[in-house]
């Protein structure tokens, strides 16, 4: 069998819904205006996320019970399982922060996944960003650079496959050996002339695999 890798992006693959968004609908709603602002290329990703995640003001017992109302795709888990028990490794690529993404998988009881995402931490009741300019993953914009990060695990596996939703994940989908497309990650994979698998739901992946052999 094959050494391979199934990489997932979190925000809106794995949850049904961005963090970000969640902050602003509860605690910012000046984030609607600056987020206009950043789709129109005034902010870098990471400023954006960086300002609204330290909007939050509030305790981080209320921030952890707003983390796990994040709805997720229910089918994950069981996926993730599939992956692990057919020989392949499962990683979370994230270009969020593993603040939130730790507490959803110990939460679902999600075990041996490793995270790479921008390292966050609780503070003064807002969650803060640790961006290391000089790691080796850092990306200005994303604050990680998800190609860098695929072609990595392409050096140690055979086959690396990645599923992602938005615009962050079209770098990544480049470099994978097959990329699942949800949302609008579809059309900007088509104008760019980049394969992929269009999925709804982890039950598509999970089907596609199965179909190929990889996971039986």
């Amino acid at each position: 069998m094959e050494n391979w890798a199934f990489v997932s992006d979190f925000d809106g693959t794995i949850s049904k819904k961005d963090f970000y968004w969640l902050v602003i609908e509860s605690y910012y709603p000046e984030g609607q205006e600056l987020y206009k602002k950043w789709k129109a290329g005034e902010y870098q990703d990471i400023d954006f996320l960086q300002q609204v995640f330290q909007s939050i003001d509030q305790n981080e017992e209320q921030i952890i019970e707003d983390i796990l109302s994040l709805p997720i795709d229910e089918h994950v888990p069981s996926f993730i399982e599939a992956v692990q028990e057919n020989g392949g490794d499962f990683y979370i690529l994230s270009a969020g922060t593993d603040y939130y993404i730790h507490h959803i998988l110990n939460h679902y009881g999600i075990h041996d996944v490793l995270v790479f995402s921008n390292k966050g931490y609780y503070e003064n009741q807002n969650v803060h960003l640790s961006i290391d300019e000089n790691h080796k993953h850092y990306s200005r914009r994303y604050g990680i650079d998800k190609s860098k990060v695929i072609s990595e695990l392409k050096e140690k596996y055979d086959l690396v496959y990645f599923a992602g939703d938005s615009e962050p994940d079209s770098h990544p989908a480049k470099v994978a050996d097959l990329t699942f497309a949800k949302d609008a990650l579809q059309d900007i994979l088509k104008e760019n002339g980049v394969s992929f698998i269009g999925v709804e739901s982890f039950k598509d992946v999970e089907r596609t695999l199965r179909e190929k052999g990889t996971i039986r």
